[in-house]
């Protein structure tokens, strides 16, 4: 996707001359790739959405931004604010009221585009937007609750154990693999590592 959205840029040929950026570009992009697709299944979970729609739809997402981004590197994707609303749309309408739903979001971002709304987001207080991020986090904990039962009962603690340990091998390897080497993302590194223990421990 990233290398996509310099298909729009009249340097695209001259960012192939600087190997060092390009090499970058190519990481930081194969990255967000990576940490997007389970970002949007998880996302689709929440909002009751078959994964494979959801993943389609984050795909044409991504590609539009790429192409037609106002900067080169743009990336895009759903947003767990979304996500939350739309479990009542679903649940009530059904799927079918889900694309309506984004074409109205995305002609009233342009109708606010065009009138420069953007500026009054400056009005909002700091103490708002605290609020609205802890409350959104606070609905987004209760709506991965039911993700820990299986069959009806809370996960076993050996699975619950793996999954802690997961996460802190992630976290480990974000946090002290740059103070080794800066030369792969460390977030990428942490990806190809805890994808191949997971493959590798299910076989």
């Amino acid at each position: 996707m990233l290398l996509l959205s310099y298909l729009n840029k009249k340097w695209f040929f001259s960012e192939l001359k600087n190997k060092s950026q390009f090499k970058t570009d190519i990481l930081s992009g194969l990255t967000v790739s990576l940490a997007l697709v389970p970002e949007a299944i998880a996302f689709s979970f929440v909002a009751w959405v078959d994964p494979i729609v959801w993943l389609h739809g984050a795909f044409i997402v991504w590609l539009i931004t790429a192409i037609f981004g106002g900067r080169p590197g743009m990336i895009s994707g759903a947003t767990w604010a979304l996500a939350i609303v739309m479990v009542s749309l679903v649940a009530t309408y059904g799927i079918e009221y889900l694309f309506a739903t984004l074409v109205l979001m995305w002609a009233l971002q342009i109708w606010f585009w065009l009138l420069k709304f953007g500026k009054f987001v400056r009005l909002i207080p700091h103490s708002v937007m605290l609020g609205f991020v802890n409350g959104l986090a606070i609905i987004i904990f209760m709506s991965q609750v039911w993700q820990f039962k299986v069959e009806g009962e809370w996960l076993a603690f050996t699975p619950l154990l793996i999954m802690l340990w997961l996460i802190l091998l992630t976290m480990g390897i974000i946090q002290f693999l740059p103070k080794l080497t800066k030369t792969v993302p460390s977030w990428l590194v942490a990806i190809i590592v805890v994808t191949l223990l997971v493959l590798f421990v299910q076989d």
